[in-house]
């Protein structure tokens, strides 16, 4: 039930944005009573940091930055590109959105915006991992790379009813911030 209701706010974020997500939509869109997601949960902001947490947990940089593979800058590109074409946008804008559930993942994140900081964090390992085969110029600040990368990633990617940024645009800037 759990991942039916997740699911059911994967899609109401991606087709109307985080004002629509109420916990009435979210049953509605799951096909079930309200009274079962708090079942589940103890309050709605409860829903909504697990919900947060399991799509951070299910972001797998392993899939799309294999080390050693591939160009630099097309693994990073297309990391980014998976990442903000997800629910990830829509979760960063429900995150600012909702002061309680800012409050609730402070309990249990440890900085920022999780989507945003799980991200970075695969990011900054990918490359130490590409600076270590020298593929990424050796006196590169991996943790700072990530950061800035996920930032930049984020900025051309905000406008979720925008088109997102080309390929080309996307390749380009990380051309530009990843030192050869």
């Amino acid at each position: 039930m759990r991942e039916q209701l997740f699911d059911a706010a994967d899609r109401i974020l991606l087709g109307s944005g985080p004002e629509a997500l109420t916990s009435r939509a979210v049953t509605d869109t799951a096909g079930c009573a309200k009274g079962v997601l708090h079942r589940h949960f103890t309050d709605f902001d409860a829903f909504l940091a697990d919900y947060v947490l399991d799509r951070v947990h299910r972001l797998s940089a392993d899939d799309l930055l294999n080390a050693g593979s591939g160009t630099v800058t097309g693994n990073v590109a297309a990391f980014l590109t998976a990442l903000f074409g997800s629910v990830a946008v829509a979760i960063v804008a429900l995150v600012t959105f909702r002061d309680g559930l800012r409050a609730r993942l402070r309990d249990t994140w440890p900085a920022g915006v999780p989507v945003l900081t799980q991200g970075a964090v695969a990011l900054a390992d990918y490359l130490e991992d590409e600076r270590a085969r020298g593929r990424v110029a050796a006196g590169a600040d991996t943790t700072v790379l990530g950061a800035i990368l996920i930032g930049t990633g984020h900025l051309l990617h905000a406008d979720r009813t925008g088109s997102p940024p080309t390929p080309a645009e996307l390749r380009r800037a990380v051309e530009a911030i990843i030192p050869a």
